[in-house]
């Protein structure tokens, strides 16, 4: 563990530093909300920024906007042109979010949704080259068949948490029931053919899913 610990802070110490409107939110989200791990923090929000900057996305939708610092971090990379549409289903978390969202330079980027997306989202009249899935593992199928209908040709998923914490490893005849939920939609997205794959052991698992056109 101390080895890991280690190669994480050497990570950390050599890529793009977070602004401190992200480290001040990541700091709130540890003092005042539960389960703060569920921010996804420095190394991932980097990547996230990157990967919009590399996709060039016109409309990224997100699934589980928490505190919102992924959002901030894909926002941070739209173009000027571009937004986020980002759903919690949790209407506890509005009081705390809304407020970091619309004071952060990229407000005007960013649609904040409190409801669910798998109603709400079918509805709306979007099309999006790129989506964000970090919600209730348990519908991890259900977001990614929706998602895939709502995607443009050629469009990119990022899931997190796939991996989620070694779990799906794990050999049990009852997992609970977001353990199940990762290893079904795992192994639903190893033999989709619609689609290329990747997972990136990074934090607690990413995996990276291009539609093909």
């Amino acid at each position: 563990m101390q080895d890991t610990d280690a190669i994480d802070e050497y990570i950390l110490r050599h890529i793009d530093g977070e602004s401190d409107y992200l480290k001040a939110l990541y700091r709130a989200t540890h003092v005042k909300l539960l389960r703060p791990r569920m921010a996804s923090g420095h190394l991932q929000g980097r990547l996230l920024k990157m990967l919009v900057q590399m996709i060039r996305p016109k409309q990224v939708l997100e699934i589980g906007t928490y505190s919102g610092y992924s959002a901030l971090c894909m926002a941070e990379g739209l173009q000027d042109d571009a937004l986020l549409h980002t759903f919690e289903i949790n209407d506890e978390q509005e009081d705390f979010t809304r407020p970091w969202l619309e004071n952060s330079p990229y407000s005007d980027k960013i649609r904040f949704y409190i409801g669910d997306a798998l109603e709400l989202v079918p509805r709306m009249d979007v099309t999006f080259d790129m989506a964000f899935m970090d919600g209730n593992k348990r519908f991890y199928i259900e977001y990614y068949e929706m998602i895939l209908e709502k995607l443009s040709p050629g469009g990119y998923i990022v899931a997190d948490n796939t991996l989620w914490d070694g779990h799906v490893l794990e050999i049990s005849s009852h997992p609970d029931a977001q353990t199940l939920g990762i290893m079904k939609f795992n192994d639903r997205v190893a033999l989709d053919e619609r689609v290329e794959k990747v997972i990136l052991p990074l934090r607690d698992g990413l995996t990276i899913i291009r539609k093909k056109t």
